[in-house]
């Protein structure tokens, strides 16, 4: 089974969520990925679906967003 995959930019909103999803799924079946600390991923976040962070993206591929806190657009920028 591949890993889910959570993005997010950053923010309080993005962290608290971090923090919720870690506690809810084993951290060994999560990959972070935090936008402000390198937006190399964005692409392939885009390309997943993701339309605003934070999100998570399952290990079947499903775009669950959460707690909207930035549009891509708006971590791109």
């Amino acid at each position: 089974m591949s890993k889910s995959i959570f993005y997010h930019a950053g923010c309080p909103v993005c962290i608290s969520a971090e923090q919720d999803i870690l506690n809810l799924i084993n951290p060994s079946d999560v990959e972070v990925v935090n936008f402000a600390e390198g937006k190399s991923r964005i692409e392939e976040a885009e390309k997943a679906g993701v339309k605003s962070v934070p999100a998570l993206v399952t290990s079947n591929g499903n775009v669950l967003h959460i707690n909207f806190g930035a549009s891509m657009e708006d971590v791109k920028g």
